[in-house]
């Protein structure tokens, strides 16, 4: 598929219909359309317009060689080395939207609570990448790590990116799981140390028999999560025309 024969949909039904995907078709993703999904994504704003964003789209062998290599040190013990801190165990509301996307993978997968050979079947598909045709790996410089701003900002490009994704037919799962042991990633992918790996995100053309594709993850209202302040005048306004 050349770039021009894809006809971006609607940006609301971009946003309304994206999804994580976790099953993909092994058709490669040509390099093209990939550049077209990263120049949109790249139009994401950022601090004083710094864009400390880079990624690497990482396929074929070099790609197979870093989900070897991180699936091998996980189940080896290795400790993880993600090179973004992490938030620890969720707890309270945070943790029950983890525990309830949870349930409902498991159960369009019909992996049972007890069953532990599927459930780490499931662990091991995310080392892997859920075995996409490719991966695009965002860093961010070095020079400005240590602050919150730039991942804030990479945080952007990578929403930017999963919705330029769907709108021309592919899939994305944001996936920290694949860059767990970050040694190899980094070594693969050819990062040099001036670059800090942000996260990853495994993309590819959804595979639409398999069954976790289907999940949309429940989402609390805007009422639950917007405070509105200064509105009660505008209100009064209309009730006095």
């Amino acid at each position: 598929m050349k770039p021009s024969d894809a006809t971006p949909a609607a940006f609301d039904d971009v946003v309304r219909g994206r999804r994580s995907i976790r099953g993909y078709k092994p058709d490669p993703v040509p390099k093209a359309v990939v550049r077209e999904v990263i120049e949109m994504a790249m139009r994401a704003p950022s601090s004083l317009n710094t864009q400390p964003w880079n990624f690497y789209v990482v396929a074929g062998a070099p790609l197979d060689r870093i989900r070897a290599g991180n699936t091998e040190r996980n189940l080896a013990g290795v400790p993880a080395s993600r090179e973004f801190r992490s938030h620890g165990e969720y707890a309270g509301v945070h943790r029950e939207r983890q525990i309830g996307i949870a349930k409902q993978l498991f159960a369009a997968m019909g992996i049972e609570r007890n069953n532990q050979e599927q459930r780490t079947d499931w662990v091991l598909r995310g080392f892997r990448q859920f075995d996409a045709p490719l991966s695009i790996v965002v860093t961010y410089d070095r020079s400005i790590h240590g602050g919150d701003v730039g991942p804030f900002d990479c945080g952007a490009v990578t929403n930017a990116l999963v919705n330029a994704a769907w709108s021309r037919g592919l899939g994305c799962v944001i996936n920290s799981q694949g860059i767990m042991q970050s040694p190899v990633v980094r070594e693969h992918a050819g990062i040099p140390e001036d670059q800090v790996i942000m996260i990853c995100v495994a993309m590819g053309y959804p595979d639409e028999s398999f069954p976790a594709n289907a999940v949309v993850s429940e989402r609390k209202s805007v009422d639950e999560a917007v405070v509105f302040v200064g509105f009660e005048d505008e209100n009064a306004d209309k009730g006095n025309s």
